[in-house]
């Protein structure tokens, strides 16, 4: 897994720096403290809002599930594109997409 993670550091990296997080049996991918990536059982999934789910759906990218007590749970993460492990260009567009869909989903904590 950490040699996966490392690879996806690096080819993110047009976006700047990259970071990870280990959590749930997977690990986030991060840049400037948003989660923009998911990784699952060896497979990459990169966040979705409203404005961006298109360029998934037309290219059949499905959703990441979860069981929680019997019931299937999808996140907001769709699987990423093949393509983006051998180009540089589709990565950074690919990843761009979705730290763009994580910045505009964050809701910043309000104070206590």
């Amino acid at each position: 897994m950490s040699e996966f993670v490392e690879h996806l550091k690096e080819i993110f990296s047009p976006l700047g720096p990259i970071t990870s997080r280990k959590m749930f049996g997977g690990h986030g991918i991060y840049h400037n403290g948003l989660m923009f990536g998911l990784i699952a059982d060896d497979t990459l999934y990169l966040k979705v809002d409203k404005a961006s789910i298109h360029y998934f759906e037309e290219r059949q990218l499905g959703a990441f599930e979860y069981d929680k007590k019997g019931k299937v749970m999808k996140m907001s993460y769709h699987l990423a594109p093949e393509e983006i492990m051998d180009s540089a260009t589709q990565a950074e567009l690919w990843g761009q997409r979705a730290y763009d869909a994580a910045r505009r989903s964050y809701k910043p904590k309000k104070p206590k």
